[in-house]
């Protein structure tokens, strides 16, 4: 076993919160306890970049219990929380994270997993599909698919097929019903939140809290901040979406007039400098800066340094930058993903669908990726349909099904008024 963590001493508690996890990921349990039986993946070398949170720990020892040997990386470097490692390495899996790392320490931790050869991958961000395709080709001879886990990610692995790059076949993750309508929304809307809350202890209710961006993110965020009291206001550039929150009952408006009036901004668009100087100089004193998206380059961190005469912590995970003209801004995380940066990351609970889809579909790679070209693929509706029913089951809920007549109605044309 090969690990580089923080603190070996924190295994013990780490691994009570990763018990914690297991008791409210039903499904995933539920999976490993059928494959580890059949040791579906025995044999399997799987390298991973992917949050080191508790649920992530419940993945990788399901990966592991199946069969797999597995070698693993966080994905942001504020995101990993030292005791879950801890208790990783703690379990013999190679682990390469800690809290706090250097860019290069980053991608350091993501070249040691690719020394086992992986067979599979599995990303959250698309870095360590990057770093194999731009700087360890050597690699990608052995490799025989992957899956990417979140919005950003995919819109990159899909940029790289569309320009021929992508070298093999790789499983779209996020955009499985049961992961996007459920993770990004539910999971993003108070985990973000709890994260702007811890670093702040902020009141939201009756303060202006603008989401920047209104897709399945930025619609868990704003409907979770209107739960809180919040006045909400959307800034979009795509004009259905921006319909969409006006109809839901949003304020709806540039950033630049939404500067003017924010005491609270969080971003969620998966795009870069939705919030810059041009907009910094707008703020009213005391404005609060986050970011939900993948990477730190929503909130422009360099224009904020530039306008500032000077900053300090006042908080953990919270950073006064003091205007020339005496306004103070708080930027929260380093405008990393606040929902991880200064909080915990998603809840367990829609963290099981995801982790779900995730097993699911490195098990559909183990047995079929020799008959896959390199691109994209989509989770089929069959295995979004399979986790919906299996946490349905969990929770003690139970559905209609279709007659046959109504079956035969839905799929025919005959019958008319």
């Amino acid at each position: 076993m090969m690990a580089k963590i923080l603190d070996s001493s924190l295994a013990k508690q780490g691994r009570l919160k990763i018990e914690l996890a297991q008791a409210s990921m039903p499904v995933l349990m539920k999976l490993r306890e059928i494959h580890s039986k059949a040791r579906t993946l025995d044999g399997m070398r799987i390298a991973g970049c992917l949050h080191v949170t508790k649920e992530t720990a419940v993945l990788v020892e399901t990966l592991k219990a199946a069969g797999a040997t597995v070698s693993w990386s966080g994905c942001n470097p504020l995101s990993t929380q030292d005791d879950i490692a801890a208790a990783l390495a703690d379990e013999g899996i190679d682990i390469y994270a800690w809290r706090g790392l250097s860019s290069e320490d980053y991608y350091w931790c993501i070249e040691q997993t690719l020394k086992m050869k992986p067979q599979l991958t599995l990303d959250d961000g698309a870095d360590l599909i990057f770093t194999v395709h731009t700087k360890h080709r050597e690699y990608l001879e052995g490799l025989q698919g992957g899956t990417e886990e979140t919005t950003t990610g995919v819109h990159r692995i899909r940029a790289m097929a569309n320009d021929g790059k992508l070298m093999y076949p790789i499983i779209a993750v996020n955009d499985a019903a049961t992961k996007s309508s459920f993770d990004n929304v539910y999971g993003t809307g108070q985990s973000a939140l709890d994260g702007i809350i811890r670093a702040t202890n902020v009141l939201l209710s009756g303060k202006n809290v603008v989401v920047g961006g209104y897709g399945h993110c930025g619609s868990g965020i704003a409907s979770r901040s209107k739960g809180m009291g919040a006045n909400v206001i959307v800034t979009e550039v795509d004009p259905i979406k921006a319909l969409q929150a006006r109809m839901d009952g949003y304020s709806v408006m540039s950033m630049a007039e939404a500067a003017k009036l924010g005491d609270v901004f969080i971003t969620a668009t998966g795009c870069k400098n939705v919030i810059t100087k041009e907009h910094m100089r707008l703020m009213k004193n005391g404005a609060i800066l986050s970011n939900a998206g993948h990477f730190n380059v929503e909130v422009s961190v360099e224009d904020l340094e530039s306008l500032a005469k000077s900053r300090k912590e006042v908080r953990p995970n919270n950073m006064e930058y003091i205007m020339a003209d005496g306004r103070r801004l708080y930027l929260l995380g380093e405008g990393r993903l606040v929902n991880l940066a200064a909080a915990e990351g998603h809840p367990s609970e829609v963290m099981d669908m995801s982790f779900a889809n995730q097993f699911m579909s490195i098990v559909r790679l183990a047995k079929e990726s020799k008959g896959m070209k390199p691109g994209v693929y989509e989770i089929s509706k069959e295995q979004d349909q399979e986790v919906a029913s299996l946490k349905l089951e969990s929770m003690g809920i139970s559905i209609d099904s279709l007659t046959e007549e109504q079956k035969k109605y839905l799929t025919g044309w005959e019958e008319g008024t």
